[in-house]
């Protein structure tokens, strides 16, 4: 059996690595091939593209890239038209992924779109485009496949591979002694895994540091760091915004550094996800460019009342989120500090925590993969 794959960035080469290697374990004879990245290549994927060439974030910020974009999708379009695989899953990616599912379920090949995209939360209408786009769409989050009930759409709830991989229990002692760090309290400040994100939040975090070491002298930080590149942009806005200031950077290793933390302050994304799982307190940011804003806010584009993972999956506001204008230490550094010092409300977090944990953790590499299955089995 053939199955091309295509993965965006960093967190789609972790979900296909795992869902190749529960396809493999079914079935030795399996071939993967398209884009995908270095954990994909180690478990056995034949590698056409790199998924870091996926890696763009916002909707104008795209604009450089897609003639780059455009040379790849027609590229491996025109391979499998050639030479169909058995069924082709789309991990994330949605802009990237929907256009090429679309015309290869045109041509008779089965598709898969593994992450749904946010059409729950914007651009509602691409409903109509995903129907058509695939034949089944694997869900991370329980509402998600809601959403897709509602509209008729194929969709199957996997779980997060996520919840599967992070103990219920965390050893924050451990952690801290991998990291040699003391027992004092320990920020840990994730300002993206992108470098438009660190471009984004680089000064708007560091002047927080500068806020927060003000205030609690003996308050430790640390920032995982997820590629080399970005090192020196966080590096530029701590001396220019946080001189003095004792941070220790170190390379990637985000959810070590997170289980030591006593709270995160990071970037929305996956990664307030992983923090959930990790049953730490909080601080979320994200900013747009000033020209996806507008696009945005003139089309009504957004339809949710939160943006951070947490909360969505709550229904509630459980941790605090900011975005744009609210994005500076003014605002941030309160938050962090009741985040520490609230002991009521920590536990209470903690135990909401454990509860969306459970119901997130349902073996997603084993359900993915008996999903592709079934739909390359017809």
């Amino acid at each position: 059996m053939r199955i091309g794959i295509a993965a965006g960035e960093a967190s789609g080469d972790v979900l296909g690595s795992g869902l190749i290697h529960s396809l493999k374990a079914r079935e030795t004879s399996i071939c993967v091939e398209g884009i995908a990245g270095s954990r994909m290549r180690e478990a056995g994927c034949d590698v056409w593209v790199d998924s870091d060439k996926l890696a763009v974030m916002g909707l104008f910020e795209v604009l450089g890239h897609l003639p780059e974009l455009l040379r790849i999708r027609s590229d491996v379009r025109t391979r499998w038209l050639r030479d169909p695989p058995d069924v082709f899953v789309g991990i994330d990616a949605p802009d990237f992924n929907l256009p090429l599912e679309a015309r290869l379920r045109a041509e008779g090949i089965r598709t898969v779109q593994y992450v749904s995209p946010q059409v729950w939360a914007w651009r509602q209408g691409r409903i109509r485009k995903i129907a058509k786009a695939v034949d089944c769409v694997l869900c991370l989050l329980p509402f998600e496949k809601q959403f897709y009930d509602k509209h008729g759409v194929p969709a199957e709830f996997v779980g997060h591979p996520l919840a599967d991989q992070v103990p219920m229990q965390i050893d924050q002692r451990a952690a801290r002694e991998k990291l040699s760090v003391d027992g004092g309290q320990l920020l840990a400040v994730l300002p993206g895994s992108r470098r438009g994100e660190v471009l984004q939040l680089a000064n708007a975090f560091a002047q927080t540091i500068a806020w927060l070491a003000k205030r609690r002298p003996n308050l430790g930080f640390v920032v995982p760091l997820a590629a080399p590149e970005l090192g020196p942009l966080f590096e530029q806005a701590l001396g220019r915004r946080a001189p003095g200031v004792g941070v220790q950077l170190i390379a990637g290793d985000a959810q070590t550094v997170m289980a030591a933390a006593d709270a995160v302050l990071l970037a929305s994304g996956t990664a307030t996800l992983e923090a959930l799982l990790l049953k730490k307190p909080m601080v979320v940011a994200y900013r747009f460019s000033k020209l996806t804003v507008a696009l945005i806010e003139t089309f009504r584009l957004m339809k949710i009342d939160h943006y951070s993972l947490p909360n969505l999956l709550a229904g509630t506001r459980l941790v605090p989120e900011y975005y744009q204008q609210d994005v500076r230490a003014e605002v941030l550094g309160p938050a962090v500090l009741e985040q520490l010092d609230d002991d009521v409300y920590r536990t209470q977090l903690v135990s909401e925590f454990d509860a969306i944990h459970r119901e997130l953790r349902r073996d997603a590499d084993r359900l993915a993969a008996d999903a592709v299955l079934t739909v390359a089995r017809g």
